[in-house]
């Protein structure tokens, strides 16, 4: 007879395959698939073998997102003294939570979260959402500035996600995955989808004087000089301070727009040039600046003639 661990992760596979998710098991007490199994060929649905399988050992269950039909979207805590970084270094931001939370709003659109749910062992949450069809999206890494933010990470095509009823005991962490809202399967959101698939535009070349000289002469004065004067420090800006120094001048003149002094597409233009002449990616820019320009006007710059 089975011992309880054994029952309880057999239990749970047998769930996950009962809603048509393909199972394969991993190594007790960690994420990863056993020594030489090719999770990428061998998962199941058939409760057969998940009964033989997971009578050898309480292994812990995989789920592979692209068989399965899944996309599931990992939001994930921050790791001790783990800081959010630009663009997403706002009041409230504290994990992957909060940055769904920002986009959510940013789109108009509520959270989605009236889909299955699951805990992780960090008291993050896997959102797992049905696949939209004909539109095959693989995985993404918050970590490494992909997809829709930080500490965000979604798995679909050619990914695999620690089941629910599983025990992991790793250094940076270890508890269990729990059900916390057993409820059917949403359709991925289509605004969300979107997000995952647009393609980032190949960074367009300009000089410095091109930037500047596009400011013309459609402000005056001290404005024309101050967004003079940030444009070309984003121009200046050394390697590894590029996007601070963007959401810096964004800020900056985002207090001059809130005064009517300057006019905010201008703007935002005149910044999106300059952070293509150094190579910020579209994306990234758009997201640093948006930011900025928000920010600096909640506080307006006062007492300018």
């Amino acid at each position: 007879m089975t011992s309880d661990p054994h029952r309880q992760t057999l239990r749970y596979a047998l769930a996950a395959a009962a809603r048509g998710w393909h199972v394969f098991p991993l190594t007790s007490g960690d994420k990863v698939p056993l020594k030489g199994w090719k999770w990428t060929e061998h998962h199941t649905t058939d409760p057969e073998v998940i009964g033989r399988f997971w009578a050898r050992a309480p292994y812990n269950v995989g789920i592979a997102t692209g068989p399965s039909r899944l996309v599931v979207i990992d939001l994930d805590t921050p790791k001790d003294g783990e800081q959010p970084p630009l663009p997403w270094d706002l009041p409230g931001v504290n994990d992957g939570a909060d940055v769904l939370a920002l986009l959510c709003e940013q789109a108009g659109q509520p959270l989605p979260l009236e889909t299955f749910q699951v805990r992780t062992r960090r008291r993050g949450t896997h959102l797992y959402f049905q696949a939209p069809e004909g539109l095959p999206l693989g995985n993404t890494s918050g970590a490494k500035g992909q997809g829709l933010g930080w500490l965000i990470d979604t798995r679909a095509c050619g990914g695999y996600v620690v089941g629910p009823g599983s025990l992991v005991n790793l250094p940076d962490g270890a508890g269990t995955y729990d059900v916390i809202h057993a409820a059917d399967l949403a359709p991925l959101p289509q605004w969300l989808a979107a997000r995952l698939t647009a393609p980032t535009p190949a960074p367009v070349r300009v000089s410095a004087g091109d930037v500047l000289a596009s400011l013309g002469d459609r402000s005056t004065g001290y404005a024309l000089a101050a967004l003079r004067s940030e444009v070309q420090h984003v121009l200046d800006a050394a390697p590894g301070t590029r996007n601070h120094t963007l959401n810096a001048a964004a800020f900056a003149l985002g207090q001059l727009v809130a005064t009517g002094l300057l006019p905010y597409r201008l703007t935002e233009d005149a910044l999106h040039t300059a952070a293509q002449a150094i190579g910020l990616s579209p994306r990234e820019a758009a997201a640093t600046i948006r930011s900025g320009l928000t920010c600096g006007a909640r506080q307006p710059r006062r007492g300018i003639a």
